[in-house]
């Protein structure tokens, strides 16, 4: 498997997190996400599925998501 480095989270102003428990809880979010995608595409190709296709739709879901809480006007 190829190994995940999460990336260093930044604040809308540029500046790096630096709260600990906010780290680590973004880090296990997308350690989750990143097992679920894993699951997906395995199962996937088993269901004899393209790997393409599965990574097709797992990019599409990812620009699919909304942010609730973006201000007005970005």
């Amino acid at each position: 498997m190829v190994s995940f480095t999460p990336p260093i989270w930044h604040k809308a102003d540029g500046s790096p997190v630096s709260c600990v428990e906010k780290i680590k809880v973004l880090n296990e979010n997308l350690e989750e996400l990143r097992q679920m995608a894993q699951d997906a595409l395995e199962d996937a190709v088993l269901l004899e599925c393209t790997e393409a296709q599965i990574r097709q739709a797992l990019h599409a879901l990812i620009d699919s998501l909304h942010n609730p809480y973006q201000e007005a006007g970005q």
